[in-house]
């Protein structure tokens, strides 16, 4: 016996076309039973859950991901869920990110996400002075840097430390925005800490938070008996970096410095297109950067040919320079614009798109990674110095203890020294150049 659906005519009746049109409709049924899209009207959680899951689907920089994890899969799972409030939209939305193992793509709640666009704006914020990263390899929180002035600088917290704990809950499972959000707070109130330093040492510490001026560059002249160097420092890239650097070039300039120590210590980066503006003041018509997206394409970034500043440039690194910081100081180094002092970096080559979602709380997610000029991939790497200097390192970068400075203005006297030796080298009557000895 044929049985046929009374409220559709018999397909074995009907023309070829309409037996195509029909087969239609039967399988755009069966997409929304099994699954792309729930039948069901959304309510605005769910809503921002699918916004959520679209904008990684678009531009996550590692599709492959999708597969091992059942991307789609993970969507309906979230969107299914009973979601009346914004936290359990929140929550869902975690969960549904989590899988794809990469720390730096993240939902930002509002308040973070408020805390987040405040520092990238180079205002004041209210906390301990932590900069965190996460690491891929176990998802562990570490310390990149503290920011100058801060509690946790005044407490002499050094880069590289994995931050075990936040009073009683772990950074590890929190995950490194809820970790950032734990550690801000009003002015006076306190928060317990555990650490573990690179030396393996456990130490509990008490913070007390306090507003932080973010005071993102720093310059001074530096006069000695033989020469007037500049001093720049550079703590973060965000949005008005660039002008800031341009002032205090102009001001250098006028002061007529021979040479430029640049510090990018315990510069744990920020707007990416703030240190590709900084890049543009040192170096002309060379490359910054390559980018590499999800399609394998790499996109060389030049810089403009007009400079703010082509004279003698050295620049001191430490594992506090990660992310933006690196991208600067690889490509003074590949093209040999700067000799780079210090240690080896923190290796962030990763890039993050920043996307304010419909309900104020915003999306990071990794859309690229990052190659120095050279094609040097750092990530997890970083970036080795062309000269170590020697640890433990100074804690008070720019003070009048800072040894590592005390190193970078004598390696640029001796540049300048040496520059002036070969200005001054008189050719000799039948073969050009004449031979400077050394007497010692």
């Amino acid at each position: 016996m044929q049985l046929v659906n009374p409220m559709l005519p018999n397909v074995k009746t009907c023309s070829k076309n309409f037996q195509r049109f029909i087969a239609g409709i039967i399988s755009v049924a069966l997409i929304f039973l099994i699954g792309t899209e729930p039948l069901f009207a959304l309510n605005d959680g769910q809503q921002l859950v699918l916004e959520t899951w679209n904008l990684v689907n678009e531009g996550f920089l590692n599709p492959d991901k999708f597969d091992e994890v059942q991307w789609k899969r993970l969507r309906q799972q979230a969107v299914e869920k009973e979601i009346t409030t914004s936290d359990e939209a929140y929550s869902a939305i975690e969960k549904m990110l989590l899988p794809l193992g990469d720390p730096y793509t993240r939902l930002l709640r509002p308040d973070d996400f408020a805390a987040l666009k405040g520092s990238n704006i180079g205002s004041e914020i209210n906390g301990v002075g932590l900069q965190l990263g996460a690491r891929n390899e176990d998802g562990e929180i570490v310390v990149i840097a503290p920011l100058e002035g801060s509690p946790a600088a005044d407490a002499e917290i050094v880069s590289g430390s994995i931050l075990l704990k936040v009073d009683s809950d772990s950074p590890k499972k929190l995950g490194l925005e809820a970790t950032a959000s734990k550690l801000r707070g009003e002015t006076g109130s306190k928060v317990l800490i555990t650490i573990q330093t690179p030396d393996e040492e456990i130490k509990e510490i008490t913070l007390e938070r306090r507003s932080v001026d973010l005071r993102p560059v720093r310059t001074r002249r530096i006069r000695n008996e033989n020469h007037t160097l500049g001093y720049l420092r550079i703590t973060q890239f965000s949005e008005g970096v660039p002008e800031k650097v341009k002032e205090a070039l102009n001001e250098l300039s006028e002061k007529e410095v021979e040479g430029i120590v640049l510090d990018l210590r315990n510069n744990s980066g920020g707007l990416v297109s703030s240190g590709l503006a900084v890049a543009n003041a040192f170096l002309s018509d060379q490359p910054i950067v390559e980018t590499k997206n999800r399609n394998e394409i790499n996109d060389p970034i030049p810089a403009n040919k007009e400079t703010l500043y082509d004279g003698p440039l050295v620049t001191l690194v430490n594992g506090g320079t990660a992310s933006a910081s690196e991208i600067l100081a690889g490509a003074l180094q590949d093209n040999k614009r700067s000799l780079l002092l210090g240690t080896r970096t923190f290796g962030k080559g990763l890039i993050q798109s920043l996307t304010n979602l419909s309900d104020g709380s915003g999306l990071a997610v990794t859309v690229a990674s990052y190659l120095t000029p050279s094609g040097r991939d750092i990530q997890n790497l970083g970036i080795e110095p062309d000269r170590n200097l020697e640890i433990p390192e100074p804690l008070n970068p720019g003070g009048p203890e800072d040894r590592w400075l005390q190193d970078a203005e004598l390696v640029m006297e001796a540049n300048l020294d040496l520059q002036s030796l070969e200005d001054h080298e008189i050719p000799s009557e039948d073969s050009g150049p004449a031979e400077v000895k050394d007497n010692n």
